[in-house]
């Protein structure tokens, strides 16, 4: 990471706002690349929920009544 952030600040000649700029093209373009030729994998599994087999909930009670 070190030498990306030093390839940016070359790039963009010592100002802030560009250096950060370059340095996150350059990032995504080295970690691109190497997602691209393979050398870097990248596992993400998706976890399916399983189904509910509960019953429905009932009908809720009718409100009590009050006599005065």
């Amino acid at each position: 990471m070190f030498i990306l952030d030093l390839i940016g600040n070359m790039i963009s000649f010592s100002n802030r706002f560009l250096n950060a700029l370059a340095t996150a093209i350059v990032f995504a373009i080295v970690f691109g690349g190497l997602l691209y030729s393979g050398a870097l994998r990248l596992d993400v599994k998706t976890v399916t929920a399983p189904a509910e087999t509960t019953a429905p909930a009932t009908a809720p009670a009718a409100p009590a009544t009050t006599t005065p």
